[in-house]
């Protein structure tokens, strides 16, 4: 898979998107075998011996070069990301099909990636960070609108879509509440190519994710989700219950006080000239566990299916809705 047409061949426009915790070497290869695109985050490998057994895996489960089935890396480019360097090597290693860059300038993952015949993306908030990738040479853009999982953007899919496409003509992925079949022909309808979906692949027999937090998933609505920007120091999604279970009251006036504690548990993450180190085992991991990031979609996910069972119902939705509208 060398170019953009491997969209037309998937069973939906859908790249599963990396969670940290969450994702793993299963999940992706169950999503790609699904006629989707699986992916995680190289950060979920706590060494790069983890990493490059979690990236053989998959190449051995879903082929290299370009008879590949498409699957995603993502790696964080930040300076602040201690091991950054390290694992682009892995990368050039094994060659994804489909890079991922989150957070800096993904110019030099570009030119390496682009060396092998890969594709790269890279998340966006707002137009001001789109340009600055479309001038690294990106192959695609993933909007990342209001209503993700985890670390989230602040604006509509409407607002946000029609502006980059006006002046991109790459492959564009929008998340943001996206967790139906309906949803992934809406962002198609708005001038999209392909949906970006995490919180519906939580709540999957083979993520990562906790029982507690797939059941609370299931019982969430789009009400029981906090955006705040005082866990990690950037917007994200929370759920209220998780934040409620590990001592914090969102609704409370002393939420402050209450996170302070918190924040003095991630300083290892932040030290170092300033550099972060996501090796969770040298801080307490249980923390992040418990404290649950979950998109605003959450409200039609009511089953923990098979990723494979999933993508069936996902496709059966859109082409109901696609008739619909028809």
């Amino acid at each position: 898979m060398t170019n953009q047409n491997y969209i037309d061949q998937l069973r939906l426009p859908i790249i599963q998107s990396p969670m940290f915790i969450v994702s793993n070497a299963r999940l992706v290869i169950a999503s790609s075998k699904a006629g989707i695109v699986g992916s995680f985050p190289t950060a979920n490998c706590r060494t790069l011996e983890a990493l490059d057994q979690e990236f053989t895996e998959i190449t051995q489960a879903l082929g290299s070069g370009k008879d590949a089935l498409p699957w995603a890396v993502n790696i964080i480019v930040s300076k602040m990301y201690a091991r950054s360097n390290d694992d682009i090597e892995l990368i050039l290693k094994h060659k994804p099909p489909i890079v991922i860059t989150s957070l800096g300038n993904p110019k030099e993952v570009v030119s390496k990636v682009h060396e092998y015949g890969g594709l790269v993306y890279s998340d966006v908030i707002n137009l001001y960070h789109s340009k600055k990738a479309i001038s690294a040479g990106v192959d695609g853009l993933i909007l990342v609108c209001n209503g993700a999982g985890g670390h989230t953007g602040d604006l509509s899919p409407f607002a946000f879509i029609s502006e980059v496409r006006s002046i991109f003509d790459g492959t564009i992925i929008v998340g943001g509440s996206i967790s139906s079949g309906d949803a992934v022909l809406a962002i198609k309808a708005l001038g999209a190519d392909m949906a970006y979906m995490g919180t519906r692949f939580i709540a999957t027999e083979e993520s990562d994710a906790t029982e507690d937090y797939k059941q609370m998933i299931l019982n969430a609505s789009a009400n029981d989700i906090i955006k705040s920007n005082k866990i990690t120091g950037v917007n994200g999604n929370w759920l209220e219950q998780s934040l409620n279970n590990a001592g914090i009251n969102p609704n409370a006036g002393g939420i402050q006080s209450t996170i302070s504690n918190f924040k003095k548990m991630i300083m290892p993450f932040i030290k170092q000239k300033l550099k972060v180190d996501f090796d969770v085992s040298k801080a307490s991991a249980k923390r992040w566990k418990d404290i649950f990031s979950a998109g605003q979609g959450v409200g039609s996910i009511s089953n923990v299916p098979s990723v494979e069972d999933l993508v069936l119902e996902l496709e059966q939705q859109y082409k109901e809705s696609k008739n619909r509208i028809s």
